[in-house]
């Protein structure tokens, strides 16, 4: 979204659903095997925390999304968020692989037929 000068989304959301529902960035390891799958997703995840923790602290943790988008150290957040997401959609690509190969498809019904049937 921050990509994209025409639509918004408030950083407050986006950082909520990251670190509250999806996983704590403080403490991601107790996160392993529920919403992240591997060590190293922990791993980045906390470096994610650490960054995104070091801008809320350097301008406050009421600032406004523009204050912390200019914040010397969003480059940071954002190469951390990078990392994470590449690895994260690798996992998922090599999951959804796994469970293709095991005969899971989807959508449903477009399984193929056993020869012979």
């Amino acid at each position: 979204m921050w990509l994209d000068p025409d639509r918004f989304e408030n950083l407050d959301h986006v950082v909520h659903v990251l670190f509250d529902d999806f996983c704590e960035a403080d403490n991601p390891s107790r996160w392993l095997g529920q919403s992240l799958r591997t060590e190293e997703e922990v791993e980045l995840m906390a470096r994610l925390g650490t960054a995104y923790g070091a801008v809320q602290d350097s301008v406050g943790a009421d600032a406004r999304d523009e204050v912390c988008l200019d914040s010397p150290g969003w480059p940071a957040v954002v190469a951390a968020a990078a990392r994470l997401a590449q690895v994260l959609v690798a996992n998922d690509q090599t999951a959804l692989s796994k469970l293709h190969d095991a005969g899971h498809h989807w959508p449903l019904g477009t399984e193929r037929a056993a020869p012979g049937l």
